[in-house]
């Protein structure tokens, strides 16, 4: 029995959806009105599907009960499907009016009302011609910040490599530092001239490596027997 009454309530349900798509008030309610009537529309309508048919089981029910009865399940079947049919054309009637209350004073925005966010499109109403030039001038902004933010990159990076060099020059600083402490420490007071002394020294010790390292190349080599 209960495929035939879907069937029935499947031919009579029709698109309840209104041709404006409402997507201003989407915006708003997260959700188009259509959609919330149309969910409400079928709700009704599956609970008419389930009190027509605990009437025909009851009747159903009270026809075994009476002997003798001449009435057949199938009659009684025949006559709850044109009330449900009388049923739903009321239904329908009724809730087409309701559908219109709603989308009129509850689910509806009015053509003069702007949504928070909107708000900024009636301050500054802008046509498509004269956006086109703001849209272009903020792709050069956003081009221009994004070289100027490469730039800073590689500032940040050359600031970095001055900090490890200047940290560098410290410690010759440093040492050089040491350097004249230990001059002055053996009596040589002129840091210049103790500098120039080691550089002499240095050249002839570096000379006498260079003599000895000939003179042994010089000396023959004995041979073996």
């Amino acid at each position: 029995m209960v495929p035939d009454f879907h069937v029935a309530l499947g031919r009579l349900t029709v698109a309840r959806m209104s041709v404006n798509p409402m997507s201003y008030e989407a915006q708003f309610f997260g959700f188009t009105p259509q959609t919330c009537m149309l969910r409400l529309y079928i709700a009704f309508q599956d609970y008419l599907f389930e009190v027509m048919l605990v009437v025909e089981s009851v009747i159903l029910r009270k026809l075994d009960s009476v002997p003798n009865s001449k009435i057949p399940p199938l009659h009684v079947r025949k006559n709850t499907e044109k009330f449900l049919l009388f049923m739903k054309k009321c239904f329908d009637q009724l809730f087409s009016k309701m559908e219109e209350v709603l989308f009129q004073l509850v689910l509806g925005i009015p053509k003069n009302a702007l949504l928070p966010e909107d708000k900024v499109h009636e301050q500054y109403p802008y046509s498509k011609e004269e956006f086109q030039p703001l849209q272009v001038e903020i792709e050069a902004l956003q081009k221009q910040y994004k070289a100027e933010v490469s730039a800073e990159q590689k500032l940040l990076a050359e600031l970095e490599e001055q900090k490890i060099v200047q940290t560098e020059l410290e410690k010759i600083l440093q040492w050089f530092d040491g350097l004249e402490n230990v001059c002055r420490e053996h009596g040589t007071s002129n840091f210049k001239e103790s500098f120039a002394f080691l550089t002499q020294s240095s050249k002839k010790l570096q000379d006498v490596l260079e003599e000895v390292e000939k003179k042994n190349s010089n000396f023959p080599k004995s041979s073996s027997n």
